[in-house]
């Protein structure tokens, strides 16, 4: 066992797999999106959903006041989105999205997509935990999912 440090915990947590999603909110009629792996389900009943962002992400502020957002799970034909979403302030000009019911934003052609309202903020760490109630959902069982392992896309 080794002891405890960034390094070897950023690469002990790699050996484990997860889908990708981007987060995406819509403030003051301006899209933010960012790559998310740090995502899973909470609770069945309600349906709640959670998420992370580090204290010092360049959107933190918009996340943060945003009472709706859209989580949209890529398929492995967006590997290019996931990248894009991964930079520091990325564009969302020539993104294709669809309308949500409550003024979101989603990604087309993903294999999933939740539409979830703000249930709440707990500082965690280096890291804001954001727990969202899953309001509608739209699924695509044609696709196959984005997966992240090891520091790489499979």
């Amino acid at each position: 066992m080794n002891k405890i440090k960034i390094k070897n915990f950023k690469k002990t947590l790699s050996k484990f797999i997860t889908g990708v999603t981007v987060v995406c909110v819509n403030r003051n009629n301006k899209i933010y999106g960012k790559t998310i792996n740090s995502f899973n389900a909470l609770s069945l009943s309600p349906p709640l959903v959670l998420f992370s962002l580090g204290h010092k992400s360049s959107s933190i502020e918009e996340y943060s006041k945003s009472k709706y957002l859209s989580i949209n799970i890529l398929s492995n034909k967006q590997k290019i989105l996931s990248n894009h979403f991964a930079k520091k302030n990325p564009s969302s000009l020539k993104i294709n999205f669809f309308d949500g019911k409550n003024n979101t934003k989603m990604i087309n052609n993903c294999i999933a997509n939740l539409e979830c309202r703000l249930f709440k903020k707990i500082k965690m760490g280096d890291h804001l935990l954001f727990i969202c109630e899953v309001l509608y959902v739209n699924y695509n069982n044609k696709l196959k999912p984005l997966s992240y392992f090891n520091s790489k896309y499979n």
